[in-house]
């Protein structure tokens, strides 16, 4: 019983490892180091949530995630679910899984984080997006058409977080894109090992399913100014207000 015990605590206390390529071998290669958990980790570590009825975690989410409720999901291995209520807030969660800090975000605030390792939040967040792109990504929820016409001038997360909220709303969204890839930093800025650009490039695909066009070359001041772009094509001056 005491062994069973003490079993117990250190499943609850730490928080499981990262799979990661041997040192040797990633000295070798550009791939990601860090592998991803397996589906028996991923439950694991989910079921480690204390599931908190104030949910502090959320409190350090720029977007408000409802944690508890995509964890407690991934507990019963219902990835297909954990991913579409993470979806209602974050449009990269691919991306965020990987390289957003949590540790300085929500698992600051973890409860379970005040006398133990708190839970892998982004860890869990990454395996539940992998899953989606490794099962096929399922059709999102888009008001119907407004009629109203959305420029975004650059695809950096901002542009493209953006993006996804006003596709989602019913607007039809357009991205101009300096350069020749969108991505923004997220292509240009953060290597290959941290976070592989197949991941980057399949979450724009995302976007571009919810109605989201992107141009790139398409250097706004050169191909048309701003007031060109509201006067002669159509797109709103102000969305709201």
């Amino acid at each position: 019983m005491v062994d069973a015990k003490k079993e117990k605590k250190a499943i609850i206390s730490n928080k499981n490892p990262m799979p990661a390529q041997d040192p040797v071998e990633r000295a070798k290669n550009f791939n990601e180091v860090a592998l991803g958990y397996s589906e028996e980790t991923v439950v694991a570590e989910a079921n480690r949530c204390l599931q908190c009825k104030n949910a502090p975690c959320r409190q350090g989410c720029p977007v408000e995630i409802d944690i508890p409720a995509f964890i407690e999901m991934a507990t019963k291995r219902d990835f297909a679910g954990a991913i579409k209520k993470i979806k209602e807030k974050n449009a990269l969660p691919a991306v965020c899984g990987r390289v957003c800090p949590q540790e300085s975000q929500c698992e600051k605030y973890c409860t379970l984080g005040k006398k133990h390792d708190p839970v892998g939040i982004g860890r869990i967040e990454r395996y539940c997006a992998d899953w989606e792109m490794a099962n096929g990504a399922q059709p999102q929820e888009v008001a119907p058409p407004t009629g109203k016409k959305v420029a975004i001038v650059g695809s950096g997360p901002a542009g493209l977080t953006c993006a996804a909220a006003l596709a989602k709303s019913g607007h039809k969204v357009t991205i101009f894109e300096a350069l020749h890839v969108a991505g923004g930093v997220l292509m240009y800025g953060i290597p290959e090992f941290r976070l592989p650009k197949a991941v980057v490039q399949t979450e724009i695909e995302g976007l571009k399913k919810l109605g989201v066009e992107i141009q790139v070359n398409a250097v706004v001041g050169k191909f048309a100014t701003v007031d060109e772009l509201m006067e002669e094509e159509g797109f709103l001056r102000r969305l709201f207000g």
